[in-house]
């Protein structure tokens, strides 16, 4: 398993492991992040990978300045079980 990454030309975070890639989707609206959906393929499912490359880019906005918006319901679920990114919520 690789480490999460950036991939800004696609917009979205990436994470590959075993030859496939599952991904957070966002868009930039000046200082907000939106994430709009996560894919996980389904041969990856049920492995925290979910979960590993959120953190990673909950991580990433929060070193950048960026307010989160959670449209993926994903996210907002994961945001609302970990209290120390409420922080990142846009208002």
């Amino acid at each position: 398993m690789t480490e999460p990454q950036d991939n800004p030309a696609e917009r979205r975070f990436e994470l590959q492991v075993e030859g496939e890639t599952a991904f957070a989707a966002y868009r930039i609206a000046g200082e907000t992040i939106i994430f709009t959906h996560t894919i996980v393929p389904k041969a990856l499912e049920g492995q925290g990978i979910a979960t590993r490359l959120i953190a990673f880019a909950l991580d990433q906005a929060r070193a950048r300045g960026l307010k989160v918006v959670p449209e993926c319901s994903f996210v907002a679920a994961y945001m609302q079980r970990h209290p120390d990114t409420q922080d990142l919520l846009a208002s």
